[in-house]
C-alpha cells in the first residue's frame, strides 16, 4: 500500500458508480503505454529459465532492445528514468523491517545476569515487607528493580541504536557505482538507478546489478556461485549463452549487458528480500567477558551461599546479638516471629554478597565502547563490517598490503616514452618525427586494445576505465593525436583476450578496413611483451632484429624506468596472413612497438603510516604484481625497504620463486620476506596461510577480485572503497574509504584503543567488585550485618560503572599505543599490570573501609547508621578518584590528556553531584544520613590517598609470565 502511493498520479475521467461497483477510466500518458506490449513476467522468466526459444521468438537482443526503445549504442536517456521504473519497477527488494525497540528489551531480559538480579530483587523486596512493613520494606527490593529495569533500558537503547548504526552502514556499503550508457556517452551510476532498457558495462570484478542479455564483449566469465552455488565459471556469449544474472560477479573478460529486469522482479531480487542482516556474531573479546563475567558471578553465588551458612550458624549457635546487646537466639524461647525476621536478614545480606559480585557494568561498557569506536572509525575513513573487526585489528602483528592506490595514489600519469632505442623527451613536439605507419599502429594497439573509453563532449574530452588505462588512452590522444571515432571506423575488432593478473597482458586482433590487413596487438608488463618479440621498430619506421646485445640494452631501460618507480607497459604487434584462426592470437616472433613508464607517486602519509606500524611491532610486507625493480622502488620511497642500503637476500622475492619453495622453505623464508613482485592471487593467499601457521594475526589489504581469497583468509580483511571491487568489499571486514594505507594505521591505532579502554574499564569494574565482595564478607561473617546495603551497592555497580564505562570508552587513540608490541593471539584479557593496579586499589580500601566497620564509631564519634553513610561516602569517592587512575594503566601521569576529554570531565561532576544527591536528600531509599563539613572532608581526603598510592604502586615492575599462571601452578601442586 506504501508503494502505490509513490507512483505517479494520473487524470482520472468518467466515473461510473452503480451500487455494486464504481469504474473508473484512467488516462495513462502516452510514454508509459509505449511499453505496454511488454510483459514484464516474460522477461523475468526469460532470464530465470534461460530460455533461448523465446529469445528467438523476440528477435534476439537487437529485437528486445527495439520493444524497450534502447538504443544498443547511445544507450537510454536520463529523462527516461522515472517513465521506465513506473513500467518496470525499482532495482531494490523488499527487506525485512528493521527490530523495534521492544524485540531488545526482551533480549535484554534474556541475560542470565538480569534473570539472577530479578530474583535477587524479588527475594529483597519479600524480605523487606515482611521485616520492615510495607511502607518502607519495598526500599531495597525496589532499588533493585529499578536498577535493573534501567540496566535493560540502557541495554535496549544501546543495542537499539547500534542496529540503526548498522543500518546507515549497510546502505553505505551498498551505494555502489557501475558503468552504463546514457545519452550516447559512459558514465557512473548508482545500482539503484538502473532501469529496464539500461545499457551496463562490466568490467572484472563488478557485481552484475540487475537480469540482463549480453550485447557483446569479449571472453566474459561469470561467477554465478552466490545463485547457484556452482563455483564453475560460466562462459557467456551471444549465441548460447547470452544470460546474466543479478547478484553474479565478472570473474574475466569485458562486455555490454541489457537490462531487462530490476529489483523485485530478478532471482537476486526474491532471494534477498527473504535474508536478514541478523547475526549473532559475538567478538572474540565478548566471548572472553562473557567468561570473565560468569566466572566472577560463580565466585559471587559460591561466597554468598558460604556468608549464609556461617551466618545461620552463628545464629542458631547463639553467637549472634542484637542492638541492644541481648543474644538474639534462645532455642524454643525465641519467637517464631523474631527467627523469621533474623532468617530474612541473613538471607537479605546474602542476596547483597551477589548483587556486589555480578559487574553489571561490564556487557554494557562493551557496547559502549564498540559503538562510540565504530562511530569514530567511520569519520576516520573506516567502515567497520564486522564488529569483531574494531579489536582484531588491535591484535594484528603483520600487515600485507598491495600496492597500487593503497600506497600509491592510484593517479596515473605517461611520463617517458621508448620508442625501440630511442627516447621521445617531449612526446607533443617529437611525434611529427615518428613514421606515420608507426602511429598508426599506436592507434590500433592503444584505441582498440583497452576497456576504456574515450568520450568528447564538446566541452572537453572524458576518458573512462582503470587509472591504468585512463592514462594511456590520454597519452594517446594528446601526444599520438590517436582519433577514437575514426579508428572504429577504420577498423573492426576480430577477437580480444583480456587482461588478467596472471597473465599480465591483453591481446587484440583487427582488421584494418581499408586493406582487409589482419593484426595481432598485445599489450602488457613490459618485460613479458619484451619476451614475445623478436624485432623492433625505430622512430623511422625501420624494423630492425632484437640480438642478444639490444635485447639487454632494452631490459637495462626497462630496468632504468622501474627504479625510477614507474610501471612499465609495452606495445608489440604482428601481421598475420589473412585466413588464418584470429581467434588464437599470436604471441611469438612479435615486433616491438615501444615502452611508456608510467608514474604513480606515492601517498602523502604513507612513509609515516609505515614507520608508525613498524614502531607498534607490525611487520609491513608489500604484494604486487608490478616488477621487482617498480616494486623495490615504491618500497624504498615508503620505508618498507631501507633507502641507501643493500637489500638482504630474501627480503624481496617474486612471486613464481615464493610459490615453488617447499613448505618447509616458506615456512623458514616467510617472516624475512618484505616485498613480493610479480605475485598473482595463489602467492598472496599461500603467504596469508604461511604467516598463519607461524601464529602471526594478519591483515591484508586489497582492492581486486583477485585478492578475495586472501581477505577471506585473512585475520582481518581491509578493503578499498573507492578502487575495491564489490567482491572484495563483501570479504573483507573493514572498508577503507579512501583507499589510503594511513587509514589503514588509524584503523590499527583504533583497534588497539578499544583493546585498551576495555582494559581500562575492566580493572576499574574489578577494584570495585573485588574490594565490595570482601567488606562485605568480613562484615558479615564477623559482625552479622553488611555496611554497604544492596541499593548502595547497585549504585556503586550500575550508575558509577555505566557512567565510569561511558567515561573510559571515549578515550580517544594516543601516540603511545603505537609504541607497545601487539597483543596477539594468546595474551591475557587482564595482565599482570592491571592485576598489580587493582590489587593495590583494592587492599587500600578494605584496609580503610574495614578500620571503619569495626572502630568508626569511636572514631568519628557517630552513631552506627552515620558510620555506614561514612563507609559508604568514602567508598564512593575511592572509585571516583580510581577512575583517574584507570586511564592510564602503565603511565605515572593520570591526568594527561584530561583536558582534551571534555566527556571524562562532565561524567565525573555529574557522579560527584548525584552522589551528593544520595546522601544528602535520599535518606530512606539510599538507607543514608546527612554528613557534616568535616566528615564529607575525611571522606574525600581518604578518597584522594587513591592517586600518590596509584602513582608509588606503578613504580612497582610486574613479571612477564601471566600471574594466572602462577595461581595454575600453585593448585596443580596442591593436587
Amino acid at each position: 500500500m506504501l508503494s502505490i502511493a509513490k507512483l505517479p498520479r494520473y487524470p482520472i475521467s468518467g466515473i461510473v458508480a452503480t451500487p455494486s461497483y464504481t469504474a473508473l477510466k484512467i488516462s495513462i500518458p502516452k510514454s508509459i503505454d509505449q511499453f505496454a506490449s511488454i510483459d514484464q513476467t516474460d522477461l523475468t522468466d526469460l532470464v530465470k529459465s534461460k530460455n533461448l526459444e523465446i529469445l528467438g521468438n523476440l528477435n534476439g537482443v537487437t529485437g528486445l532492445a527495439e520493444s524497450l526503445r534502447t538504443n544498443l549504442e547511445h544507450g537510454i536517456s536520463d529523462s527516461e528514468m522515472e517513465t521506465r521504473k513506473t513500467a518496470f519497477g525499482f532495482n531494490t527488494y523488499n527487506k525485512p523491517p528493521p527490530k523495534g525497540f521492544v524485540y531488545f528489551v526482551v533480549e535484554a531480559f534474556k541475560d542470565p545476569t538480569i534473570l539472577i538480579l530479578l530474583a535477587c530483587a524479588a527475594l529483597s523486596l519479600g524480605f523487606g515487607i515482611k521485616e520492615e512493613g510495607a511502607k518502607e520494606g519495598w526500599y531495597e527490593g525496589g532499588s533493585i528493580f529499578v536498577a535493573v529495569f534501567l540496566v535493560i533500558a540502557v541495554s535496549a537503547v544501546s543495542n537499539f541504536r547500534q542496529e540503526r548504526q548498522f543500518d546507515k552502514l549497510s546502505k553505505i556499503s551498498n551505494n555502489i557505482k557501475i558503468d552504463a550508457i546514457r545519452d550516447g556517452r559512459r558514465q557512473k551510476i548508482l545500482i539503484f538507478d538502473v532501469v529496464v532498457g539500461d545499457v551496463v558495462i562490466l568490467n572484472i570484478g563488478d557485481q552484475i546489478p540487475a537480469d540482463g542479455l549480453f550485447i557483446d564483449g569479449y571472453s566474459l566469465l561469470v561467477d554465478e556461485s552466490s545463485m547457484t552455488g556452482e563455483s564453475d565459471h560460466i562462459d557467456i556469449d551471444s549465441i548460447r549463452n547470452p544470460f546474466l544474472i543479478s547478484g553474479s560477479k565478472v570473474a574475466d573478460g569485458h562486455g555490454r549487458m541489457l537490462v531487462v529486469s530490476v529489483g523485485m522482479n530478478t532471482a537476486w531480487g526474491k532471494m534477498m528480500s527473504s535474508v536478514t542482516g541478523d547475526s549473532n556474531e559475538q567478538t572474540p573479546l565478548q566471548a572472553r567477558l562473557n567468561k570473565l563475567t560468569s566466572s566472577i558471578g560463580k565466585v559471587g553465588l559460591a561466597v554468598a551461599f558460604l556468608v549464609l551458612v556461617v551466618m545461620l550458624i552463628r545464629y542458631f549457635t547463639g553467637n549472634t546479638e542484637d542492638e541492644h546487646g541481648n543474644r538474639e537466639y534462645n532455642g524454643k524461647r525465641t519467637d517464631t516471629n523474631d527467627i523469621l525476621n533474623s532468617v530474612t536478614r541473613i538471607f537479605a545480606a546474602a542476596v547483597t554478597i551477589v548483587v556486589v559480585a555480578i559487574p553489571e557494568g561490564l556487557p554494557l561498557a562493551v557496547t559502549l565502547t564498540l559503538a562510540y569506536s565504530m562511530k569514530r572509525m567511520m569519520a576516520d575513513q573506516a567502515m567497520v563490517r564486522k564488529l569483531s573487526a574494531c579489536e582484531t585489528m588491535g591484535s594484528a602483528t603483520v600487515i600485507c598490503t598491495d600496492k597500487t592506490g593503497t600506497l600509491t595514489m592510484n593517479q596515473m600519469k605517461v611520463t617517458k616514452f621508448w620508442l625501440g632505442l630511442d627516447l621521445i623527451e617531449d612526446n607533443s613536439s617529437n611525434s611529427n618525427t615518428i613514421d606515420t605507419q608507426v602511429i598508426g599502429l599506436y592507434h590500433q594497439g592503444i584505441g582498440l586494445n583497452t576497456t576504456g573509453t574515450v568520450y568528447n563532449s564538446g566541452t572537453g574530452i572524458e576518458y573512462s576505465g582503470s587509472p591504468t588505462e585512463k592514462a594511456i588512452l590520454s597519452w594517446a590522444v594528446t601526444n599520438l593525436g590517436m582519433d577514437m571515432e575514426k579508428l572504429k571506423r577504420d577498423c573492426t575488432v576480430l577477437h580480444v583476450e583480456t587482461f588478467n593478473s596472471e597473465k599480465k597482458r591483453s591481446g587484440i586482433s583487427v582488421t584494418k578496413k581499408e586493406d582487409d590487413t589482419v593484426h595481432v596487438h598485445w599489450k602488457g608488463a613490459a618485460e613479458i611483451i619484451l619476451a614475445m618479440c623478436s624485432n623492433y621498430y625505430q622512430k623511422s619506421g625501420v624494423l630492425k632484429p632484437i640480438n642478444h646485445e639490444e635485447k639487454t640494452r632494452l631490459e637495462n631501460i626497462i630496468q632504468g624506468m622501474a627504479a625510477s618507480s614507474l610501471r612499465c607497459i609495452a606495445f608489440a604487434h604482428k601481421q598475420i596472413p589473412n585466413g588464418t584462426n584470429y581467434k588464437t592470437l599470436n604471441e611469438e616472433q612479435l615486433t616491438l612497438l615501444g615502452i611508456v613508464g608510467i608514474k604513480d607517486p606515492c601517498r602523502p602519509g604513507a612513509k609515516e603510516a609505515i614507520d608508525a606500524c613498524r614502531s607498534a611491532g607490525v611487520e609491513i610486507k608489500m604484494i604486487t604484481g608490478d616488477n621487482v625493480f617498480t616494486a623495490k622502488a615504491i618500497a624504498t620511497e615508503c620505508g618498507i625497504l631501507k633507502g641507501g642500503q643493500t637489500v638482504n637476500k630474501g627480503e624481496v622475492i617474486e612471486g613464481e620463486e615464493f610459490r615453488n619453495y617447499t613448505d618447509d622453505e616458506r615456512m623458514e623464508k616467510v617472516d624475512n620476506i618484505k616485498v613480493m613482485a610479480r605475485s598473482s592471487p595463489f602467492d598472496k593467499l599461500l603467504m596469508v596461510q604461511c604467516l598463519k601457521k607461524k601464529g602471526h594475526v594478519v591483515a591484508v589489504t586489497g582492492d581486486g577480485t583477485n585478492d578475495a581469497p586472501a581477505l577471506k583468509e585473512a585475520d582481518i580483511g581491509l578493503s578499498m572503497g573507492i578502487q575495491g571491487t564489490e567482491v572484495a568489499k563483501e570479504s573483507s571486514d573493514i572498508v577503507i574509504l579512501d583507499d589510503d594505507f594511513a587509514s589503514v594505521a588509524v584503523v590499527l591505532r583504533w583497534g588497539r584503543c578499544v583493546y585498551n579502554n576495555i582494559q581500562k574499564f575492566i580493572q576499574f569494574q574489578l577494584t570495585v567488585n573485588v574490594a565490595a565482595l570482601v567488606i562485605n564478607f568480613v562484615a558479615a561473617v564477623s559482625a552479622g550485618d553488611v555496611p554497604l546495603t544492596a541499593v548502595q551497592l547497585l549504585w556503586v555497580n550500575l550508575i558509577m560503572d555505566t557512567l565510569g564505562a561511558l567515561a573510559l570508552a571515549t578515550e580517544r587513540p594516543t601516540k603511545e599505543l603505537m609504541h607497545n608490541p601487539p597483543v596477539g593471539r594468546v595474551a591475557p584479557l587482564i595482565t599482570n599490570v592491571m592485576w598489580r593496579n587493582l590489587l593495590a586499589q583494592a587492599m587500600y580500601q578494605i584496609t580503610v573501609l574495614l578500620t571503619f566497620q569495626f572502630k568508626g564509631k569511636s572514631i568519628f564519634n557517630v552513631d552506627e547508621r552515620v558510620k555506614n553513610t561514612i563507609i559508604f561516602n568514602t567508598f564512593v569517592f575511592c572509585q571516583v578518584f580510581n577512575e583517574f587512575n584507570s586511564r592510564k594503566l602503565e603511565k605515572r601521569n593520570v591526568f594527561q590528556g584530561l583536558h582534551k576529554n571534555r566527556l571524562f570531565i562532565g561524567i565525573i561532576t555529574v557522579t560527584v553531584a548525584l552522589q551528593i544527591v544520595m546522601v544528602e536528600f535520599l535518606k530512606n531509599f539510599a538507607d543514608t544520613e546527612k554528613l557534616n563539613w568535616g566528615q564529607w572532608g575525611i571522606c574525600i581526603a581518604i578518597a584522594a590517598l587513591s592517586w600518590p598510592i596509584g602513582w608509588f604502586v606503578k613504580l612497582i615492575p610486574v613479571p612477564d609470565k601471566p600471574f594466572l599462571d602462577y595461581i595454575r601452578l600453585i593448585r596443580r601442586w596442591i593436587w
